[in-house]
C-alpha cells in the first residue's frame, strides 16, 4: 500500500471522534443555494462542547485525504473530472458553482469534502482499535469508484473499507448498515462483485436516486413507504441490524446515520421524530457492542436546521448508555482484536511453560 498520512497513531488521551473545521463549507453564501446545512458538523461539536462531554483536546483532528489515497477506490479519470467546475457544479446540486474557477471549487467545495473523507478512513482504524469511532462528517454513499451524485463527491465509506482490508490484519469481511432516507448507490455499486461485503439498506422506495443497477448488491433490503413513522420504522430497523449482524459477523459495521429520515425533511419522505432517530442509533450501536463488534458511525444526509441538536444528543445517549465510552475507547479493552492477540499471547506462553 502506499504511504498515507491518515493511519498515524492517535494519542490514547483523545476520544475515537474525528472532525475538523474544515468539514464546514462557507462561500459568499452559495452553500445556502442546496437544502443541505453546509455547516451542520460544526454545530454538532458545538452542543458537544456546551454539553461537556467534548473539549478540543479531545477530539481526533480529520487529515485531507490526499490524491494517492482517494487513487485507492477511484478512478484517474474521475478525479481529473473533478477538476471542472460544471462537473462539481452538478454532483453538489449547486448551479452557481458552474460559473467559478476551479481552484477556488477545490478550496472551498472539494476540499472540506475530502477533509470529511480523510476523517472517515481515520475513523475506520481507529473504530477496529477502540470497539467505535464517530465521524462527524462523511457517509458520500452516492458516489462510487467513478461517478459523483447527490452532493457526494468522493466514496469515502468504500474507501475506509478498502483502506481496513489493505492495512489492518484480521479485517476481511464488512457491513454496511444505510441507515439515510436515500438508497446508497454509491458503496452498492463499488462492492456489487464482492462477497467480503455486506449491506443492508433501508429507504425511500421512491425518492433519489432509484438505483435498479445497485440493488443488486444490497443483501437485506428494507424499502420504505412515504411517510412512514417511528413504530413500524424501528420494529424495522431492529429486526434487520440483527438480522444482518446474525448471517455474517463481520470484523468492522460502518454505520451511514443520515438524519434525513426526520420528518418534515424535504427531501427524504419519511416521517421519524428526533427520540425516533436516537432510538434508531440506540439499537445499531447495541446490535454492534453487544456482538462485539467494531463500529464506525458517520452522519450523512440530514437536511433540516434542527439534525445538528438531534445529532448531538444522539451521541450524548449513547455515551450515557455506555455504548460509547472513553475509558472503554482509551484501553482497548472491548476491541476484539486486542482480546485476540492477548489470547494468542497467553496460549503460547501456556505452551512455552
Amino acid at each position: 500500500p502506499h504511504r498515507t498520512e491518515l493511519y498515524q497513531d492517535v494519542p490514547s488521551t483523545h476520544w475515537p471522534i474525528v472532525y475538523s473545521p474544515d468539514y464546514n463549507i462557507t462561500f459568499m453564501g452559495l452553500e445556502k443555494l442546496h437544502p443541505f446545512d453546509a455547516g451542520k458538523w460544526g454545530k454538532v461539536i458545538d452542543f458537544l462542547k456546551e454539553e461537556k462531554l467534548l473539549v478540543d483536546d479531545l477530539i481526533v483532528q480529520a487529515q485531507e485525504a490526499t490524491e494517492d489515497d482517494l487513487l485507492v477506490v477511484h478512478t484517474r479519470r474521475y478525479l481529473n473530472k473533478l477538476k471542472w467546475s460544471f462537473v462539481v457544479a452538478t454532483i453538489t446540486e449547486i448551479p452557481p458553482v458552474l460559473f467559478l474557477p476551479n481552484f477556488l471549487v477545490q478550496r472551498k467545495v472539494l476540499k472540506p469534502l475530502r477533509t470529511q473523507t480523510g476523517g472517515t478512513i481515520m475513523a475506520g482504524k481507529l473504530a477496529v482499535d477502540r470497539g467505535w469511532a464517530i465521524n462527524v462528517g462523511g457517509g458520500f454513499h452516492h458516489c462510487s469508484s467513478d461517478k459523483g451524485g447527490g452532493f457526494c463527491a468522493y466514496a469515502d465509506i468504500t474507501l475506509a473499507i478498502k483502506f481496513l482490508f489493505e492495512r489492518v490484519q484480521g479485517v476481511s469481511k464488512a457491513t454496511i448498515i444505510d441507515l439515510d432516507a436515500h438508497q446508497g448507490n454509491g458503496h452498492e455499486r463499488d462492492f456489487i462483485d464482492d462477497s467480503r461485503v455486506y449491506i443492508m439498506d433501508a429507504y425511500n422506495r421512491y425518492i433519489y436516486p432509484g438505483d435498479g443497477f445497485a440493488k443488486r448488491a444490497i443483501k437485506r433490503k428494507v424499502e420504505l413507504e412515504w411517510g412512514t413513522e417511528d413504530t413500524e420504522y424501528l420494529q424495522k430497523v431492529q429486526t434487520h441490524v440483527e438480522g444482518a449482524l446474525n448471517e455474517l459477523k463481520p470484523d468492522i459495521v460502518v454505520y451511514n446515520a443520515g438524519t434525513d429520515i426526520l420528518d418534515g425533511d424535504p427531501l427524504g419522505g419519511l416521517a421519524i421524530s428526533p427520540q425516533g432517530i436516537v432510538k434508531r442509533d440506540e439499537i445499531v450501536f447495541k446490535a454492534a457492542r453487544s456482538r462485539r463488534v467494531p463500529i464506525l458511525m458517520v452522519t450523512s444526509g440530514g437536511y433540516q436546521k434542527r439534525t445538528a441538536r438531534i445529532i448531538a444528543d444522539s451521541i450524548i445517549n449513547l455515551h450515557n448508555l455506555g455504548l460509547i465510552d472513553k475509558e472503554l475507547a482509551t484501553s482497548g479493552a472491548e476491541n476484539p482484536k486486542v482480546e485476540q492477540m492477548l489470547r494468542k499471547c497467553t496460549k503460547d506462553l501456556t505452551n512455552l511453560s
